[in-house]
């Protein structure tokens, strides 16, 4: 992976896929993008992806911090969303 920063094509498309069902997931990712998507660098997005993969109410296991992710390479990521 790579430390470069994401294109503006491939951050919209992040964008678009953290519109959630799950209002808290929403609100949560839609701030940590506003905050961070600029800097958002590819590796990041590939972790990003993964969470996004997840169902609503697993994504909001995580987030709320009721359950840690099984991939220690999530853990910072999820870190950084849980203080957005």
């Amino acid at each position: 992976m790579t430390d470069m920063a994401l294109d503006s094509t491939r951050l919209r498309r992040l964008q678009w896929r953290c519109r959630r069902g799950m209002l808290e997931n929403d609100l949560i990712l839609a701030r940590f993008l506003e905050a961070r998507g600029e800097a958002l660098t590819e590796a990041e997005a590939v972790l990003l992806s993964l969470l996004l993969d997840l169902a609503d109410g697993e994504l909001w296991d995580l987030l709320s911090g009721r359950a840690e992710p099984a991939d220690p390479a999530l853990r910072p990521l999820v870190s950084a969303l849980r203080v957005a």
